[in-house]
């Protein structure tokens, strides 16, 4: 059956941004399982080499679901994961993840809660950048920015998805050590401004996923902070003591009113920079209302903001 507007009403369901979210999601999930039972098939091999390998295999499946399905989907195709312009989206990402956290730490130590004790672990540095920081960097900016956040814009708008994913993104940290309900609201707040902010900015996941990596290396793998939760072993021996709302306790840093303040800060910065660009969407109903082409086009004939 075809509808007025000359698509078929199966496809305009599948094209409908939840539904096309649930299947990209579901594709990306899938990519991951796959990975997982290939891993499973090769030959054991000695820490890390073993999660290295797994990780290439996961991202190089990855990078095949969203290149050639995911990037495809929707009645508004685009890849959020372009070639051009990648090592500067990531380098510029990294740079930025790396100055703020340092910020925070540097700050947490004038006020007393972040100390040094000793020398760390300077082994296996490089397989920890990709473990603590691109894996989780890469993965997670995919499919909570690539997938939920764009879809959920394209249904209910730039402020709809930046409040959504951000709680998604807060509370999926809920089932971490030393979690509590604080620390993930600490994450919603400043991580999923930021992180949604640097993607609703430049239309692409490059620089996000640079400020991801660099936010979890830098803290866990260079001042030894605990990475939501999780402890880590730095180049430095550290202690975090004092108030937790300071300290963010055992959870570490990222449940601070330090990191809040800075990180959120800097999130709503780059919130407004992409207002002022153009680059916020409005949600889908409003759009079909100021668009009355639409059924003469087979579409909401919007153009949604540009990759910059």
């Amino acid at each position: 059956m075809t509808d007025i507007a000359g698509k078929p009403r199966w496809r305009r369901i599948v094209d409908f941004p939840l539904v096309t979210m649930v299947i990209a999601a579901a594709t990306f999930v899938f990519a991951q399982v796959l990975a997982q039972v290939i891993g499973g098939l090769l030959p054991k091999l000695a820490s890390p080499w073993e999660e290295l390998v797994s990780f290439l295999i996961a991202l190089t499946l990855a990078l095949l679901a969203y290149k050639f399905v995911i990037a495809k989907m929707g009645e508004r195709p685009r890849d959020d994961l372009p070639w051009r312009g990648s090592l500067k989206g990531l380098g510029a990402g990294t740079a930025v993840g790396f100055v703020l956290f340092s910020a925070v730490v540097g700050v947490a130590a004038l006020v007393g809660v972040y100390s040094i004790a000793g020398d760390g672990d300077r082994i296996g540095i490089l397989a920890s950048l990709i473990l603590i920081g691109l894996v989780p960097g890469f993965f997670e900016e995919v499919l909570i920015r690539g997938i939920l956040f764009r879809w959920l814009e394209e249904f209910g708008g730039s402020w709809f998805a930046l409040v959504a994913s951000s709680l998604l993104f807060g509370f999926a940290h809920f089932a971490n050590p030393n979690a509590t309900l604080f620390s993930s609201l600490a994450i919603a707040v400043e991580a999923g401004i930021l992180l949604g902010g640097a993607y609703m900015l430049t239309r692409s996941l490059w620089f996000a996923i640079g400020i991801h990596a660099a936010w979890n290396f830098t803290q866990g793998e260079i001042f030894d902070v605990p990475v939501s939760g999780l402890d880590q072993q730095g180049l430095v021996t550290a202690r975090l003591s004092g108030p937790e709302w300071l300290s963010g306790g055992a959870f570490g840093l990222e449940a601070s009113v330090i990191a809040m303040l800075l990180a959120t800060s800097l999130g709503i910065w780059f919130v407004v920079l992409a207002a002022r660009r153009g680059h916020l969407v409005q949600p889908w109903w409003v759009r079909r209302r100021q668009m009355p082409q639409e059924v003469a086009t087979g579409g909401t004939g919007e153009t949604l903001p540009p990759v910059t």
